[in-house]
């Protein structure tokens, strides 16, 4: 039910923002290490969460490896309130570990908050029902902000001690194009989300509509990258950033088009891996951002 792969994507975004707080000055090894199992353990209680708040979608889609949830209950048989009982365990532990580590000086109190903040985001996504975001249209955008924006921030706050403002800059790039790749992966589930009443902007949207901000979002996200060179980003940083524009044109070429969000998914986990080296490659502390 936790979904190994999207932990693992979570690490890279994660110390992506860790990579970018080396490059720009001094990061607290022990601060990064405990910030990492932190994130993961919120991280997984918000996936039991949003396990038990799709068992029905869940069962009626035809789940691919980029959607449709884990399918974990109904293959299993579990009752959903076993994804439930997990996902408070290990929010609660996840927070409760945070609390302590705030305390004995292993974090900063700013990762803390952003760690808080992500929680009840992530859970205010799936529950309760009848109020969550992703079924009243605003998941798309929640998503992308939670794991394109406050996770790499969060993985830069608590190694480094601080939220600069050139930092939030430099990751909205990556959160527009987690927004195409969160339209793409809810689009398979459409008919299914429909059938339960789940309003996703895919049921709510025309493919057409959905088509355009596609576009928008990526063309956006290019021309942020471009703008921000020797503000929020180095050369070499933008650069690779860049490197993905032509698998990111050919997804917004086949979004609606096809089912298989295979293309929007490798956009987006190809240029997070491509920032991540860039950013590991820079010499400690030698980026002065100028936003």
């Amino acid at each position: 039910m936790s979904r190994p792969s999207q932990l693992l994507l979570i690490g890279v975004v994660y110390l992506t923002g860790v990579a970018a707080a080396r490059a720009s000055g001094t990061v607290d090894a022990e601060a990064a290490t405990v910030g990492l199992c932190l994130v993961l353990l919120v991280a997984a209680s918000v996936h039991y969460a949003n396990e038990y708040a799709d068992a029905e979608v869940d069962a009626l889609t035809r789940r691919t490896a980029f959607s449709g949830g884990s399918g974990a209950l109904s293959r299993s048989g579990l009752s959903r309130r076993v994804a439930l009982a997990a996902a408070t365990a290990t929010g609660l532990a996840g927070l409760g570990a945070g609390l302590a580590a705030v305390a004995l000086g292993s974090i900063p109190p700013i990762g803390l908050l952003l760690l808080g903040v992500g929680t009840i985001a992530g859970w205010l996504y799936s529950l309760p029902p009848a109020l969550a975001l992703s079924r009243r249209g605003l998941g798309e955008v929640s998503n992308a902000l939670l794991g394109g924006l406050l996770l790499p921030v969060y993985g830069y706050a608590v190694s480094g001690g601080s939220v600069p403002a050139w930092i939030v800059a430099a990751f909205l790039p990556f959160a527009l194009v987690d927004l195409a790749n969160v339209l793409a992966t809810s689009w398979p589930d459409r008919q299914a989300d429909a059938a339960v009443g789940k309003r996703t902007l895919a049921t709510r949207r025309s493919a057409v509509w959905l088509r355009s901000v596609n576009v928008v979002a990526l063309l956006l996200a290019g021309t942020l990258t471009v703008a921000m060179v020797g503000r929020a980003y180095p050369p070499s940083v933008a650069a690779a950033s860049l490197a993905v524009a032509p698998v990111a044109a050919f997804a917004a070429m086949r979004f609606t088009r096809v089912e298989s969000p295979l293309w929007p998914v490798a956009t987006m986990v190809g240029l997070i891996a491509l920032q991540l080296v860039a950013w590991s490659l820079i010499p400690p502390g030698s980026w002065n951002a100028a936003a």
